[in-house]
């Protein structure tokens, strides 16, 4: 897969996914995605990111100000 940004090459990968949510500051470390080895772009598969939404709803209502995650396919994580 071809990058969009500049061409370059996707490779599979796993970035730290940061979600600010103004009262708090949701960190999610090893998510799944595909960077280009050239511009650092990133595209996550809808499945990961239905996946993140998901840890984001379930973390919502038991927060303090900063929560950091491991990604986990597992829904009962």
């Amino acid at each position: 897969m071809k990058c969009i940004e500049c061409g370059g090459n996707y490779i599979n990968t796993t970035r730290t996914h940061v979600v600010d949510l103004k009262k708090f500051i949701i960190i999610i470390r090893n998510v799944p995605c595909m960077e280009c080895v050239q511009c650092g772009d990133s595209v996550y598969s809808d499945s990961v990111v239905e996946r993140l939404d998901e840890i984001v709803e379930s973390l919502k209502s038991f927060m303090g100000e900063i929560a950091v995650v491991e990604y986990s396919d597992n829904k009962a994580a």
